[in-house]
């Protein structure tokens, strides 16, 4: 079982619609091969090189991939389809964008170190708390957006875009700056992934003496008298002059040119995605002044997981006191780093503006604080659910009151083609907590919805993320067809990769669900420099390809990736 950061407290408790754009018109089919500057992956993908000195790795280009036919669902698979099919639908998915304010004094790297590969077994509980590629969570937001702009259109019918929808996390702390960057990543404007002071960094990063942490990767060097890090000596992570600098550079991001929606995640709900944002002394201490950058000595990790798990904000409020052998430094303060409540979010996505208006989220939303929803694009329904629990802890699950809505919605849509959307994928909804964090709500867990999306003919396909990892699953309906599961890799760690999904009728009673994985434009990146976001892009996806923790997995098989999920048509 994969243990994380996003899933911090979960040994833990087992102890204890506004319309669409236009719809697309059905598409002229075309071949599948693609151009080699295609940033879709049938025609090239990103591969790590060999290893260089340290293990260290060069991002490389290699084949790409062409589309495997998948039948668990008693389609069975048949080539005279790519004569005949018609091109119905196609849009992104992106997903675990996770834009990060990496100077924040809320964030939790100093965990991190107790997942470092060691002879001692790890506890497996923080390995996602810090990743060196985390500063340019901003530029690769942007250069997944150039990538999609330059595509345009499904790769196998040709149908244009109709949209985008990101499947949360799309910021990493629920913080305003944070919220901000992405929205703005995705409308197009100026960006400046910084904060604090701004003119200097201020974070684990960088090599000021006083404070220096061998744990981290310094791009800029050890300073005079210490240690080359951790990293550098032991994995062959490189120096990088100016790296910092690049990274705070003010650039203008080019904002899609397709409408696009958002689905709220545990990141943009709950502090660091595991506790409730509400609490005081979590938001006074992402607007202060003090920053922890290394743990005290002699930490009992699992000491520490009770604390965080009890009460996080007494945790960190000690640390910070000057009470303990923790290492805390003066950063700016930063008014913008303030912590959001679901609401508050939601409003953020009518104040920054953008297509559609609200970005999927309704005047109910906005009145409510609720952030589930659903829209039509022509014969399709797009089903948005709020899987985040309010009451903290990484793992979903859908209130009570959310589920009759879901259940009165499929029970309407007999008349459509259903795809339902989420952050947490089934298997990651059995979070059952009530009142920790203000809401005292009953909650329904995966198992109870995957039965109702199945008891639902008209639903196809069920789309999310939260797991990293690109994952398709077949979901067998008792009597015969089901729906697929598809689970797409995130923006942070390796591979860095979206998914188009097309949908195309066979004209046979049956339906193709195309899914193409997306490389964003950043280039193969030994050597490509820090001059330009897409370059910083590429650089961020070696770091990623690089990182100790662990995150090969996310890339998943080849029946995870480039495939065609045949499915019963339910409107035949």
């Amino acid at each position: 079982m994969e243990i994380s950061r996003r899933n911090l407290i979960r040994n833990a408790i087992a102890a204890g619609g506004l319309a669409a754009a236009a719809t697309a018109l059905p598409g002229v089919l075309r071949s599948a091969a693609a151009a080699p500057t295609d940033p879709a992956t049938l025609a090239r993908t990103y591969v790590p090189g060999p290893p260089g000195a340290g293990g260290y790795r060069a991002v490389i280009a290699a084949a790409g991939e062409p589309h495997r036919p998948r039948t668990a669902l008693g389609v069975v698979s048949d080539a005279g389809r790519a004569t005949r099919r018609q091109g119905l639908l196609s849009f992104v998915q992106l997903s675990d964008i996770h834009v990060v304010d990496a100077q924040s004094p809320l964030r939790l790297e100093w965990t991190d170190r107790l997942d470092d590969p060691s002879p001692l077994p790890a506890i497996g509980l923080f390995s996602s708390s810090y990743r060196p590629q985390e500063m340019l969570t901003g530029q690769v937001a942007d250069s997944m957006v150039r990538a999609i702009n330059r595509i345009g259109s499904g790769p196998v019918t040709g149908t244009p875009f109709a949209l985008a929808i990101q499947t949360g996390d799309n910021s990493d702390n629920s913080q305003l700056n944070e919220v901000r960057w992405n929205i703005t990543a995705l409308n197009g404007g100026t960006m400046r992934v910084d904060s604090g002071r701004l003119n200097k960094w201020e974070g684990v990063a960088d090599s000021f003496k006083a404070t220096y942490d061998g744990a981290y990767w310094h791009p800029e060097g050890n300073p005079s008298g210490r240690p080359v890090d951790r990293p550098s000596a032991e994995y062959g992570f490189p120096v990088i002059p100016g790296l910092l600098d690049a990274a705070r550079r003010p650039f203008t991001a080019e904002g899609l040119n397709i409408p696009w929606y958002s689905v709220f995640g545990n990141h943009d709900g709950l502090a660091q995605g595991n506790f409730p944002a509400s609490t005081l002394q979590l938001n006074l201490i992402a607007l202060g002044a003090l920053k922890i950058i290394s743990p005290p000595l002699g930490l009992d990790p699992g000491q520490l997981l009770q604390d965080l798990t009890g009460d996080p904000a007494a945790l960190l409020t000690t640390l910070l006191s000057g009470a303990t052998s923790a290492t805390v430094r003066l950063v700016t303060p930063d008014r913008d780093r303030r912590l959001l409540n679901r609401k508050q979010i939601v409003e953020q996505h009518f104040q920054l503006g953008g297509l559609p208006f609200g970005h999927g989220f309704t005047s109910t939303n906005r009145q409510q604080g609720t952030a589930y929803y659903h829209f039509d694009q022509g014969r399709f329904r797009f089903v948005v659910l709020d899987t985040v629990n309010p009451n903290g802890y990484a793992d979903g699950s859908l209130d009570t009151t959310q589920f009759a809505w879901l259940s009165s919605l499929l029970a309407q849509s007999g008349d459509k083609v259903v795809l339902v959307f989420s952050h947490h994928t089934s298997d990651t909804m059995g979070n059952p907590l009530i009142a920790t964090g203000g809401s005292l709500e009953g909650r329904v867990t995966g198992g109870t919805v995957l039965d109702r999306l199945l008891a639902t003919p008209s639903v196809v396909a069920w789309i999310n993320g939260h797991t990293h990892r690109n994952k398709i699953t077949p979901r067998p309906r008792p009597g015969g067809g089901g729906l697929w599961e598809i689970t797409t890799a995130s923006h942070i760690d390796w591979p860095q990769q979206a998914r188009i999904i097309e949908i195309a009728d066979n004209l046979d009673g049956t339906l193709s669900v195309f899914t193409t994985m997306v490389d964003h434009a950043g280039p193969a990146s030994a050597g490509a420099g820090t001059a330009t976001p897409e370059q910083l892009a590429g650089l961020a996806r070696e770091l990623a390809a690089n990182d100790w923790h662990d995150h090969d997995g996310g890339l998943g098989t080849l029946d995870d990736r480039n495939v065609e999920l045949l499915v019963a048509n339910p409107l035949a």
